[in-house]
């Protein structure tokens, strides 16, 4: 290493900053390195400078270690770093000109950067797989984060554990700051908003609590059916939402229920919540599921012959966090064992995961049965030939929630219904989605037989 010292361009750094972009995160590489100047460098030594004093408390504790095993790794000794501000001779913070509009990001305070570190950075829109159970949501989303406060405000996203709602939540958050790094965005969880309302309480500083969560452009919420039965808190909370919405700023809310279902929540909050958009995701079919596969074992370099993609699609159906799950798995055994992933593998490594979801699935013969019920018709007329409106229709009905329920393809589909073909059941499926967007009646008639369906297994 030669000797250079502030304003010289170090291609030792350089380089391992390169190979920083390629194993970080694009955000955390963004922020935490993309900004750093050499400001010494000798035989054995280097000092690196940062935009602020957080910024050097921050790399210290994280990233030292790993920058001083890469720079000597590149030069084949030991190498000492050093990371302090940089400032120039007249006190001002040194910054590359390349660099300065990337460093709006300075003017944060430190419990802000890390809220957004706080981010998954897989949880982006580019990692999101979008099928017919989250397409409305996911266009609400990508609208949001577009025009912050104006599109759908507020938006409240519900759906069952595990189908993507922290994920849109969070793409949400990283799309706002990768078109506005100035913004300040929060995202949180209630259990930590009361967390730290009571804190707040506790050591008499709730104006710094109150400042933090009402003087924000965009609030991000996950799991907001936990206020039920909170009364304190949903009072706080109340307040806080009519400030940010009267000041036009951004909320989003996620809830595993609608906001008229969380039990002991007050009128005025489900008033609120259902001022702007309200949509739902569901569990993904069986194309979305060959989809997710596909681009998640891509992203783990795992190649899976079609035979097991389809495997995994069918026998793991009820949220996408399993699928996810078993690949890992089926990633993990690979780098250790180097065997190929075949279905007898697949069978062996996710037997108790496969026994698990077998007993979640919904069969099609309890859809046609329940569906029958709720329409006062036969089981046979299910099947049958006769096409009377009053059993065209809950027929439509029953392929639908088969579509949506099972895991069973369209030709299947079209059997249980007395040898239909897959056209037939995709004419229905249509035919009920458009009147589920049409008719708030059927809506919540075929939600609730989905919830019928679920709860009688």
């Amino acid at each position: 290493m030669s000797d250079n010292s502030i304003g010289t361009e170090s291609p030792l750094w350089e380089s391992v900053k390169t190979d920083f972009s390629n194993v970080f995160p694009p955000d955390v590489y963004r922020i935490w390195f993309e900004p750093i100047i050499v400001l010494e460098e000798c035989e054995d030594e280097i000092t690196l400078g940062v935009q602020n004093d957080f910024a050097v408390i921050w790399i210290q504790e994280n990233y030292l270690d790993v920058i001083a095993k890469k720079l000597s790794l590149a030069v084949g000794h030991r190498v000492d770093v050093m990371v302090r501000v940089s400032k120039d001779e007249g006190g001002e913070a040194v910054m590359q000109q390349t660099d300065r509009p990337k460093q709006q990001l300075r003017h944060k305070s430190e419990q802000k950067v890390r809220e957004i570190c706080s981010l998954n950075p897989k949880n982006t829109f580019e990692n999101f797989v979008v099928g017919s159970g989250n397409q409305m949501a996911h266009a609400a989303c990508i609208a949001v984060s577009s025009t912050p406060g104006r599109a759908y405000n507020p938006l409240f996203l519900y759906g069952d554990t595990g189908l993507g709602k922290t994920h849109l939540i969070q793409a949400v958050a990283h799309q706002i700051l990768k078109q506005a790094p100035h913004t300040h965005v929060v995202y949180t969880s209630t259990e930590k908003f009361t967390n730290e309302f009571i804190n707040a309480l506790q050591q008499n500083s709730l104006p710094n609590f109150r400042q933090k969560y009402r003087g924000i452009d965009v609030l991000l919420i996950d799991d907001i059916h936990f206020l039920s039965g909170k009364e304190r808190i949903q009072e706080e909370f109340f307040h806080t939402f009519n400030e940010l919405f009267e000041a036009q700023k951004q909320i989003l809310l996620c809830s595993d229920r609608p906001a008229s279902e969380i039990a002991k929540l007050e009128s005025r909050l489900v008033s609120r919540f259902q001022w702007g958009l309200v949509t739902d995701i569901q569990a993904p079919d069986f194309e979305t599921r060959m989809a997710i596969l596909a681009k998640k074992a891509a992203a783990m370099n795992l190649r899976l012959s079609q035979d097991v993609v389809e495997c995994l699609a069918n026998r793991v159906s009820s949220n996408v966090r399993k699928l996810e799950g078993a690949l890992t798995r089926l990633a993990s055994y690979y780098s250790l064992t180097r065997a190929p992933i075949n279905i007898e593998a697949v069978e062996h490594l996710l037997h108790d995961l496969f026994r698990e979801e077998a007993v979640i699935q919904v069969s099609t013969e309890h859809v046609k049965r329940k569906v029958a019920e709720y329409y006062r018709l036969k089981l046979a007329d299910m099947v049958s030939k006769r096409r009377p409106a009053n059993i065209a229709f809950p027929r439509q009905v029953a392929m639908y929630l088969c579509r949506v329920m099972t895991t069973q393809s369209l030709a299947d589909i079209g059997n249980e219904f007395g040898g239909r073909d897959h056209g037939t059941v995709i004419h229905a499926c249509k035919t009920v989605e458009n009147m589920i967007d049409q008719d708030c009646s059927i809506k919540r008639t075929v939600e609730y037989l989905q919830k019928l369906i679920t709860s009688s297994k």
